[in-house]
Order: C-alpha cells, then sequence, then structure tokens
C-alpha cells in the first residue's frame, strides 16, 4: 500500500495560471503570487522583513493624504497573468471597496513597495519593478537590509512613462523624508525600537 503524499500541487494549466485562478484556487499558502502565469510561493517571513513592512506602513499612514489609503500585502491586478503582492501599497481611497477585497486594479496603485528578502531578490531588482513600470504604477521602492547592522536601506524610483521604465532618485539610509508621491517623513533608525 503507497502512502498518500503529504501535499497536493496543484498541476499548471498548459498555458499557465490566471489571476482568476490566483482568486480562486483552494488552500493556496498566504502570500501566493501569480507572475507570467506561475504560482509564486513566499519562503516565511525574516524579522527584517516584518518589522519593516510595520515601520513603512505605519510611517505611510501618518502623512497620506485623503483619498489614498495605505495597505500591506495586498494582491495588485497588472494583467491576466500577472497577480503580485507588494509589501506595502498606496492605493487610490476609491479602490478600496470591502473588507472581504483580496486585490487592487493597477491603474488605482500610486506607490509599490518591495522589501528585499534573499528568496525574492531576483524579483524584487528586476521582475516586480520592470513589470510594475509597464503597467505604469508611478513610484516604486526597494528596501534592503544594510550593511553590518542590518539596518534599512530605501532606494526610490520614479516613473519615466515615455520609457515606461523607473528612474533612480535618491537612497535613504536614516531618514526617509520625501515630496513626492507626498510628504513622507519616515526615520529609518526606529526600526530599532519595532
Amino acid at each position: 500500500m503507497t502512502a498518500e503524499p503529504a501535499h497536493h500541487w496543484p498541476v499548471p494549466p498548459q498555458d499557465g495560471y490566471t489571476v482568476d485562478d490566483l482568486l480562486t484556487l483552494p488552500d493556496l499558502p498566504p502570500h501566493t503570487e501569480l507572475i507570467d502565469g506561475s504560482l509564486v510561493f513566499v519562503s516565511p517571513q525574516r524579522e527584517f522583513h516584518s518589522i519593516v513592512v510595520d515601520l513603512l506602513t505605519d510611517g505611510l499612514r501618518r502623512t497620506v493624504p485623503s483619498g489614498l489609503k495605505v495597505r500591506r500585502e495586498m494582491t495588485v491586478l497588472i494583467d491576466k497573468r500577472n497577480g503580485p503582492e507588494p509589501d506595502v501599497s498606496v492605493v487610490c481611497a476609491r479602490s478600496v471597496q470591502s473588507m472581504k477585497q483580496t486585490f487592487y486594479p493597477v491603474e488605482d496603485v500610486l506607490l509599490a513597495v518591495e522589501v528585499v528578502s534573499p528568496d525574492s531578490e531576483a524579483r524584487d531588482y528586476v521582475t516586480r519593478p520592470f513589470k510594475y513600470a509597464l503597467a505604469g504604477i508611478p513610484h516604486f521602492w526597494r528596501v534592503d537590509m544594510g550593511g553590518t547592522d542590518g539596518a534599512p536601506v530605501v532606494t526610490v524610483f520614479k516613473l519615466a512613462r515615455e520609457a515606461q521604465a523607473y528612474v533612480q532618485t535618491g537612497t535613504y539610509r536614516d531618514r526617509l523624508k520625501l515630496a513626492d508621491p507626498f510628504d513622507v517623513d519616515i526615520d529609518l533608525t526606529e526600526i530599532d525600537k519595532l
């Protein structure tokens, strides 16, 4: 008698998964993303990732203008084969429809933030910014663990619409102080207190 396998992995359709599959397949692990028609399962979060997401979410919520909302770890529907989940997003308030909502349309996203983890480094440096830029998300931030102290380093990008690519506008280590896309002032050294 053969033992039942511990997991029953979904078999991908011949042409890959769609966002409809992502939103309706039962029993997917938390924070599963859809990239180019493939399901991407993420590794468990590290302490750095968790506290940086909290720090940025709280900091953005302090200064976000009315008409915008800050959300963490929500799917952004780019197209039929891409539904990434930025670590933090700033979205138009009108796109927040329900407490049962699981995604936002890409056209309602003003800012996408990715906190780099070892398992997502290539996606956070190449794949996601490329897809976000092509989809027209105006602002992108990438957060790395810096140096030996592990302090966050935030690299800020702005969309060059005609090129459909991001242009780096700054790198911030101790304080993230910006006027675009709105006034932001986050003390990155607060990570030590979380």
